[in-house]
């Protein structure tokens, strides 16, 4: 392969190096962003020699050349291009100032809630394992003994994540929004601090005490935000404003004690006083009217979800956590998973249909890589690009998401989907086996019977 013939024909065919706003690569794919993407040819970038895939994604057009080959392509591209290398968080940065104030939201949502995802999925998976084991025990299938210490231990570091799941989000916000993490973990911590009566305790206590703002005029409930996420990225967007304002008026000498405490206390009485009961009101309507919509007759609000879900994703982990928060289990991660599937399956039947060898070679790991929970390949590399294999997808996410509804298949955590989405379901094996299945095997046939290959210019003529 010639690298830097490779090279020029991607900076030929995206508008030349005064269109690039900036450069880097990953593991496996070349990330530009784009000035004006007016000007790209994707056509002619999906046929440059090494390139298998090219789409866009969180505002980077991204062509994916393959481990081993993306680095030698950048190489070239950037020794001839006179464009300035950057890394990925550069390019990233890069690409959310190009894009919209609804998409800037949905990263800054991404920023906050994916990379707190590990902690979610070590406690959330080992709920699962100890979920199972319980259910055996409870049956008679194993013995169990509590008091073992290793059963101890596993209890304890199941239920840890979501104990301390409101610090974990206030220090993942402040971070996403520009304050200091340290100081967002303590307003995290503020809110589910023991002195306030706990969230999980007012429906069978009642709340128990009221703090008087304006007497006759207003007052608060005295609880604390268990159960709550988007109030605590709320009060961590107060925090950023204070801080960053805050730095900028104080004198040097001041600014290491009176920023930070000024800062979380205003934020945590704002927040309790006025702007959290308005969004831990709107928070339990939301995740009021999803719970209805999954549990409406027949499945059929399941089937809708599922059907959206994968052109809709970015804006799901939120929920997720929010279900894991009230209800202890997550009816949305199943749906995901089953979403996930199913482009896998619509993939795979291109990959089996298709006899162009370029689109093959793309299509198979693609789907092997979504049938893994890893669905970017093949959205964005196969269904995407060819269209009605996504929107075969979209019905198997749809069939797979209504046998969760039918079996009320939940989970334990979130963060891991596709084969070993099993793990946080290991109540419900069968259940999620025959969530897979249909999924797979809807989109699969539903994309075989759609999917053509395109003439080539020679048959065309």
């Amino acid at each position: 392969m010639d690298y830097r013939k490779s090279a020029q024909e991607v900076l030929d065919n995206i508008g030349g190096a005064g269109n690039v706003v900036s450069a880097a690569h990953c593991a496996t794919r070349l990330r530009l962003v784009i000035a004006d993407n007016a000007k790209v040819d994707k056509e002619a970038l999906e046929n440059i020699d090494g390139a298998k895939g090219v789409f866009e994604a969180q505002g980077q057009l991204q062509i994916i050349f393959g481990t081993g080959t993306v680095n030698k392509v950048y190489e070239e591209f950037i020794a001839f291009s006179g464009v300035e290398a950057a890394t990925k968080a550069e390019v990233k940065e890069a690409a959310a100032q190009q894009q919209n104030i609804f998409m800037r939201a949905i990263k800054v949502l991404g920023d906050v809630f994916v990379p707190i995802i590990p902690a979610i999925v070590a406690s959330g998976l080992l709920l699962g394992i100890m979920s199972a084991l319980n259910f055996m025990a409870s049956n008679g299938f194993i013995a169990l003994d509590t008091n073992n210490f290793i059963y101890k231990i596993a209890d304890l570091v199941s239920g840890t994540s979501f104990g301390i799941l409101q610090i974990l989000i206030g220090y993942s916000a402040a971070k996403a929004f520009g304050a200091n993490p340290y100081l967002g973990a303590v307003v995290g911590g503020a809110f589910i601090n023991s002195s306030l009566q706990s969230a999980y305790t007012v429906a069978s206590e009642g709340v128990q005490t009221m703090v008087t703002v304006i007497p006759g005029v207003y007052s608060f409930e005295w609880v604390g935000y268990q159960g709550h996420v988007i109030p605590i990225v709320i009060a961590c967007a107060i925090l950023a404003f204070l801080e960053k304002r805050l730095h900028k008026v104080v004198p040097e000498m001041f600014d290491l004690f009176v920023t930070p405490l000024v800062s979380v206390f205003v934020t945590v009485l704002v927040t309790l006083v006025a702007v959290g009961p308005i969004f831990v009101w709107a928070e339990n309507a939301i995740l009021g009217l999803i719970q209805t919509l999954l549990t409406l007759p027949f499945g059929i609000g399941s089937f809708i979800v599922g059907l959206f879900y994968a052109p809709t994703v970015v804006m799901y982990t939120a929920i997720d956590l929010g279900q894991l928060a009230q209800y202890g289990v997550t009816y949305w991660l199943p749906i995901a998973s089953a979403a996930n599937i199913a482009q896998g399956g619509a993939a795979l039947a291109v990959a089996f249909k298709t006899r162009d060898a370029k689109i093959k070679g793309l299509a198979l790991p693609s789907a092997l890589s979504a049938f893994m929970g890893i669905t970017e390949p093949a959205i964005f590399g196969v269904n995407l690009r060819f269209f009605k294999p996504f929107i075969a997808g979209c019905i198997g996410g749809g069939c797979g998401a209504l046998v969760c509804a039918l079996t009320s298949l939940a989970a334990s955590g979130t963060g891991v989907t596709g084969i070993f989405g099993i793990l946080l379901c290991l109540a419900q094996p069968v259940q999620y086996a025959i969530m897979f299945a249909v999924a797979a095997l809807v989109s699969f046939g539903v994309s075989f019977v759609l999917y053509k290959d395109e003439p080539k210019a020679s048959e065309q003529a």
